[in-house]
């Protein structure tokens, strides 16, 4: 059977060794046996799990669906419905922040693009900044919530 240090687990997995100590101390992956050193040793199910987390993570879920979706993984005989649940809530969010996202681009390029005549007195962008009202329309969190139904 593979032993692993925490070292390896995060060469192999790319996530930082602190961010392991953290995973192990919300109960995402086993606290691992030690040596008689001290050292902590993975097996072959941690690394797997820890991979699993990584790439949920890397897909933007949250910690507590990060550990439902482990939950569910744990239970192949169960239903998967809660699992495409879990994934649609994610899309979902994921559509609300591009639908931000392409709010702030369109003010981006509308200041970037401005015509001045090249003195920061009269600059767009100076301007703008200065004075939230000449934005074309709502483009951060607070502004798009009211804009964007299930924003928060």
């Amino acid at each position: 059977m593979a032993e692993y240090s925490i070292g390896e687990m995060s060469r192999r997995t790319g996530v930082k060794v602190t961010t392991i100590r953290y995973y192990e101390s919300r109960g995402l992956i086993p606290f691992p046996a030690r040596t008689s050193g001290g050292q902590r040793r993975y097996d072959e199910a941690a690394l797997e799990r820890l991979a699993f987390l990584r790439h949920a993570r890397e897909l933007g879920f949250g910690l507590d669906d990060v550990a439902e979706l482990m939950a569910l993984a744990e239970h192949p005989e169960e239903d998967c419905a809660p699992a495409h649940e879990i994934a649609r809530k994610q899309l979902a969010a994921v559509d609300r922040r591009m639908a931000i996202l392409a709010r702030l681009r369109e003010e981006l390029a509308r200041l970037a693009d401005a015509d001045d005549d090249g003195n920061t007195a009269k600059c767009r962008v100076i301007q703008v900044l200065g004075d939230h009202r000449l934005c074309a329309g709502p483009h951060n969190i607070e502004d798009s919530a009211a804009a964007l139904p299930g924003i928060r």
